[in-house]
C-alpha cells in the first residue's frame, strides 16, 4: 500500500508540474566519465563536458535545463540511447515507480570523482529541474 501511495503521489507531482519552469521528478541517477563509453564532448552539439554537466532524454528534460540533486546541480547538455530508453531505471528498478523513473547521467572529469559521488548518493532520488525560459 505504501508503494502505491508513493507511486500515485509521484504521478500527481509530475503531472502537476509538466508545464512549469521548475519541477521535481523521480530519477535514476548514474555517472559517467571520459573513457567510459564517452568522449570529452557532448554528442549533440560538441560542447566540452565538465563536472557540472549531465546527459538526459531531451524530450523529458530540455537541453540547458539545470538538474538539482540537493547538494549541487548539473546542466543538461548531452544524451544517449540508454537514457532515452531508461535502461538503468528499467533494469535496476524494484518498484513500478523506480522502473518508470527518468534517467540522468551525471558527468565527471575523472572516474574517481564519479564513483565517489555515486557511493555518496542513492541510485534513485527526487531531482529538481529548472527548464530554461522559453521566449
Amino acid at each position: 500500500m505504501k508503494r502505491l501511495i508513493t507511486a500515485v503521489a509521484l504521478g500527481f507531482l509530475l503531472a502537476y508540474n509538466v508545464f512549469a519552469d521548475e519541477h521535481w521528478a523521480f530519477a535514476r541517477v548514474t555517472v559517467y566519465w571520459p573513457g567510459e563509453g564517452s568522449g570529452t564532448s557532448a554528442a549533440w552539439n560538441g560542447a566540452r563536458l565538465s563536472d557540472d554537466h549531465c546527459a538526459v532524454n531531451p524530450k523529458k528534460i530540455p537541453y540547458g535545463s539545470r538538474v538539482g540533486f540537493g547538494d549541487g546541480e548539473c546542466v543538461a547538455v548531452d544524451t544517449g540511447p540508454d537514457l532515452v530508453k531508461r535502461k538503468a531505471a528499467r533494469s535496476l528498478g524494484q518498484t513500478s515507480a523506480e522502473r518508470n523513473a527518468i534517467v540522468v547521467d551525471h558527468y565527471f572529469e575523472t572516474k574517481e570523482k564519479a564513483l565517489g559521488w555515486a557511493r555518496a548518493h542513492p541510485e534513485f532520488m527526487i531531482v529538481q529541474i529548472h527548464t530554461p525560459e522559453r521566449n
